[in-house]
């Protein structure tokens, strides 16, 4: 059931006002002071990537909440008043959600970080996920089956250079090898696949996509537990939107009560991406 909030009732006003408005300005642009309303009064409109890859989206299917960004999406419409069943989803492009214009989602996930330049033409929200560093290991070596920090040791990794995943690999895995410092994670995918290197530190966001794109056989050894702070991912939603303070303070409310926490260790951590010790 749907559950009144302080935020209903603002979009229904925005609303208002943003009809009031339409003979002079175009419903995406913030020309009055409630902001750039809802895209439809009652219903949150998310949009999300086509395809949505796992762990972010599990089987491309943002409705059922599974995957880590769809079930975030949901605890945050939660927050904000709205049922499941208000939740409505569209798909678009990473390029097009952060253009400026008007938009046909009240807010849109997959795997934005925040930039001063994407910072003028949409909305942010509190970030819901700062990015790790992970491994990847070619399937059949001995890095595949590593288990802990100590197994990596005697590997030879593999990471781009001008990265964090130089000084994180450096620092939390110390091997006892020369780390092999290439000009791109693809040119360090190409030795994981001819076998030159065993295993590739990337942010944990590659190594999915390393993972699941670009190797037949490959295997997410695990996450590396360290203070160097990775990017960080946040909602986006049209310039000047009325939701955008409610969102980031649901999204706030989420990371004090632990529920992200638990969301990253459910959909991250323990579908194939475990922190190393």
């Amino acid at each position: 059931m749907f559950r009144p909030s302080r935020l209903a009732t603002a979009v229904a006003v925005g609303a208002t006002a943003l009809l009031a408005l339409s003979g002079c300005a175009s419903g995406g642009d913030a020309g009055d002071d409630t902001g750039v309303a809802a895209v439809s009064e009652g219903k949150l409109t998310i949009a999300t990537g086509e395809p949505a890859y796992a762990p972010w989206v599990i089987d491309d299917a943002p409705e059922s909440g599974e995957g880590f960004e769809a079930a975030v999406a949901y605890a945050v419409a939660e927050e904000l008043g709205y049922a499941e069943d208000d939740v409505e989803w569209v798909r678009t492009s990473f390029d097009a959600a952060i253009a400026p214009g008007p938009k046909d989602f009240d807010l849109n996930i997959q795997q934005f970080s925040v930039n001063e330049e994407r910072e003028r033409a949409v909305d942010f929200s509190s970030p819901y996920y700062e990015t790790t560093q992970a491994v990847v290991a070619a399937g059949g070596t001995d890095a595949a089956d590593a288990t802990s920090i100590a197994d990596l040791k005697d590997a030879t990794l593999g990471v781009a250079s001008g990265t964090t995943s130089l000084a994180v690999a450096e620092d939390v895995i110390a091997p006892n090898n020369d780390l092999q410092v290439f000009n791109s994670v693809d040119d360090a995918v190409a030795a994981l696949q001819n076998g030159t290197i065993d295993a590739l530190v990337t942010d944990l966001p590659g190594a999915f996509y390393v993972r699941d794109a670009q190797l037949d056989d490959g295997v997410i050894v695990g996450q590396l537990d360290s203070a160097e702070g990775g990017d960080e991912f946040a909602f986006v939603l049209p310039k000047d939107s009325a939701l955008t303070a409610d969102v980031s303070e649901a999204v706030d409310t989420l990371r004090e009560n632990g529920t992200l926490d638990d969301l990253a260790a459910e959909w991250i951590a323990d579908q194939g991406a475990p922190v190393l010790k």
